[in-house]
């Protein structure tokens, strides 16, 4: 592991290679696993926000779930996350004609209905944060439904870091962001990385 500001870095998140392959996997990352996704405290409130800009593009039983439920619930380990259809789709999933999943709240963003891209955690994904008091926790997260991604993150030779640069800037900030980029170019003058 490696340290920039208050901030753990694993190995894995330098070293290992990943680009998303939506067509590969179809979006499984949004319907699958045994809990939503992570949610920070102040998305809670974006969420509700753009509920009517996304409500349409929602299944009838996510509908029913937020209206039970809301958009987020405690899970069994106690961490806040997206509510869930059935105990597998978060809430706010939509399909496409060839039942690929899209997150419905990114969609909304790109097409310029909300300035709200979607909880930071899904952003990151395949990269998960831990807090632990003092410090955070940046780990790369290893899914089976990943493959495809690995595969063409390999092929492209494009490490977990700066695949999602983005989402990294939008947690942790430009400044660290560029600290992290000076960390890992040291690493690799010393042959370390």
């Amino acid at each position: 592991m490696i340290q920039v500001g208050d901030v753990v870095v694993s190995w894995d998140v330098l070293r290992e290679k990943f680009i998303c392959d939506l067509e590969a996997c179809k979006g499984q990352c949004c319907i699958e696993g045994d809990a939503g996704a992570p949610v920070e405290l102040d998305e809670i409130e974006k969420l509700e926000e753009v509920l009517p800009v996304i409500w349409d593009d929602l299944s009838p039983q996510a509908r029913e779930i937020i209206e039970k439920q809301g958009v987020v619930y405690t899970d069994i380990e106690g961490d806040l996350v997206t509510s869930i259809v059935n105990n597998k789709d978060c809430v706010f999933t939509c399909y496409d004609e060839k039942g690929c999943c899209y997150c419905a709240i990114e969609k909304a963003y790109r097409s310029g209905k909300t300035n709200f891209y979607k909880p930071v955690s899904c952003h990151l994904y395949p990269i998960r944060v831990g807090n632990y008091g003092v410090y955070k926790a940046v780990n790369y997260n290893r899914w089976d439904i990943c493959k495809a991604a690995i595969l063409l993150g390999q092929r492209e030779n494009m490490p977990v870091f700066r695949f999602l640069k983005e989402p990294l800037v939008r947690k942790f900030g430009v400044e660290w962001y560029d600290e992290l980029e000076l960390v890992v170019n040291e690493l690799k003058q010393q042959n370390l990385l």
